[in-house]
């Protein structure tokens, strides 16, 4: 049975669960629930602390789990990533009162506060970079105000917290983090059921991107529609009882649909229909 560790709180946690639904696999009726069998998909679900992910997953104590990037480089654990997931994006930066430094280079001898301290030593070493690191749990913009740190490192979405706290960011990004899967580093790659858990999580990742498109068109237009709606490897083209008129099915990019419609009309398509996509398996 594979052993799959799944964010229990935080950003993570719902979409991690949602995609899992989409999945086909089973859900927890109950959040105070720690673990769940799912017997029909040979899987059991581990819900713990998203920061610990990566151990439990190094450790070989469970195959493989659902954590973010930022956290998968913090714990240092022996786990790899192996699929992007597409949600909980963020930016990890650093801030500080402006005048106080413009890049890490200039960090030298300071201290700097995160909740992220693994990942920032090694960017400052990385960077030749001689400072201290200390870690704070949540809310770190107040340590430059408490005197504990000279700069923060931290997760920035709009940067409006910081900009009330009078901070500014500096530098480059030091990582730009999404939730993904992981895996122990130097796990057999082969595993068949890894294999289908991935396809299935690749599976509703290409559902979400796209939309099934459906039209009627003359025959003698089909080229041009086709050009506008190729699909992942080629449309599918049925001749219709009114003579001189096809029917096409082909996918779409779901950001690009509307416009298609718009190129497809233009060009004589009727009957243009878009559907969302469940599941799917290229």
């Amino acid at each position: 049975m594979l052993r799959i560790a799944v964010p229990n709180k935080g950003s993570l946690s719902e979409p991690a669960s949602a995609m899992l639904h989409e999945a086909g696999y089973k859900q927890r009726k109950d959040r105070r629930e720690l673990v769940l069998v799912d017997g029909d998909n040979e899987v059991e679900f581990f819900f713990l602390r998203p920061r610990d992910i990566a151990v439990y997953v190094g450790s070989g104590k469970l195959d493989i789990g659902i954590t973010g990037r930022d956290l998968l480089l913090d714990s240092g654990a022996a786990a790899e990533e192996i699929l992007r997931l597409g949600f909980a994006a963020s930016t990890f930066r650093y801030a500080t009162r402006p005048g106080t430094a413009r890049e890490v280079g200039e960090f030298g001898g300071m201290t700097i506060a995160t909740s992220f301290p693994g990942l920032v030593a090694k960017h400052l070493a990385d960077n030749g970079v001689d400072a201290s690191v200390v870690r704070l749990d949540g809310a770190v913009e107040t340590a430059i105000q408490l005197g504990v740190a000279e700069i923060i490192a931290d997760v920035v979405e709009t940067g409006t917290t910081l900009r009330n706290a009078g901070l500014e960011i500096i530098g480059e990004p030091i990582l730009e983090s999404e939730a993904v899967v992981v895996r122990r580093t130097g796990a057999p790659a082969d595993d068949p059921k890894v294999r289908q858990f991935l396809r299935r999580m690749q599976g509703v990742l290409v559902a979400r991107r796209y939309v099934m498109m459906d039209y009627d068109i003359r025959a003698e237009k089909v080229e041009q529609a086709v050009a506008l709606t190729p699909g992942l490897e080629s449309p599918t083209i049925s001749p219709l009882h009114h003579e001189g008129w096809v029917a096409v099915r082909s996918m779409v990019p779901a950001r690009d649909a509307q416009r298609i419609m718009d190129d497809l009309y233009d060009l004589g398509a009727r009957a243009i229909l878009t559907t969302g996509i469940h599941a799917c398996r290229l």
